[in-house]
Formats: structure tokens, sequence, C-alpha cells
């Protein structure tokens, strides 16, 4: 027996659509991350992208458990004295840029590295219903029907 490690020609990707309509945030962070470094596929190979394609819709309308709407807090530096910044995950949802949430959860749930960030390109994420991807088909992942604690009512 011999280990099996996939070439490029092996690869085969595809296009995957998930709306995050109440949603639980980190659940769903865990499967894009899962889906986008290619973990759920028999022939996965860790030193090469081959992950699906994920298109996430109604980002705006993520949920959080407990009182992490209210409670988590995000901090980032401008890197001028005294120049440190936060807001809470309500404002940040409720705010200009909801996507950048789900994103940042996705992103670190991904081991850091080049690789990583290739596979980041692969996510697309949008606050609406709408997504300019209907030419690439893409298969519906129903994240709401895998588990019951995915969804919660806000």
């Amino acid at each position: 027996m011999k280990t099996f490690s996939a070439t490029p020609a092996d690869i085969d990707k595809k296009w995957i659509i998930i709306d995050a309509d109440g949603v639980v945030l980190g659940r769903l962070a865990s499967i894009i991350a899962t889906r986008l470094r290619g973990k759920h596929k028999a022939t996965f190979t860790p030193h090469m992208d081959m992950g699906d394609n994920v298109i996430v819709i109604n980002a705006d309308k993520v949920q959080m458990t407990g009182k992490k709407r209210t409670d988590k807090v995000h901090y980032w530096h401008t890197g001028y004295p005294g120049g440190i910044k936060s807001r809470t995950a309500g404002q940040i949802l409720d705010g200009e840029h909801p996507e950048r949430l789900l994103t940042k959860a996705v992103q670190r749930m991904l081991p850091g590295g080049p690789l990583s960030r290739q596979q980041m390109t692969n996510l697309r994420i949008y606050a609406g219903a709408e997504h300019p991807h209907e030419a690439q088909s893409p298969e519906v992942l129903d994240v709401k029907s895998m588990n019951s604690k995915n969804t919660r009512e806000g």
C-alpha cells in the first residue's frame, strides 16, 4: 500500500453555496473552513489546495449564542500611540461590512501560511441574498439540517 498524494490533475473543485440566515457563527465558520481546506474529501492532501469554492449569502443574518453579540469585543490597533480601537460583534454585524465577522472567523480556523491565504481566496461572502456566481451553478449545502444545534432563533 502506498500513501495517496494528490497532484494538480487529481483536484476536482466544486462550487457550493451556503445560506447563513439563522446559523450559529462558529459552527458555520468551522464547516466553511473544512470545505475550503478540502478535508471533507477522501483524497485530502495537506500541502495542496483541494478545497471547494464557497459562496456564503445572508452573512448579516448570522446568529451567536449567549450574550456574544453584546459582550464579544474585537480589538485592533491603528499603529499610532494610544490607537487601540474596539467594536462589539453586534456593532460589526449592524455596520457597513457585516461579512467581515464571518471572514475573520473562518480565517482564524485555518492554519497560518501561504496555502491558507490561497484557500481564503476561494471564499466569497455576501451580506445580502444576491451573488454574481450563478454561472458556476453552485450546489446548495444546507447547514441548518446537518445538526439541530447549528441554528438559533434571533
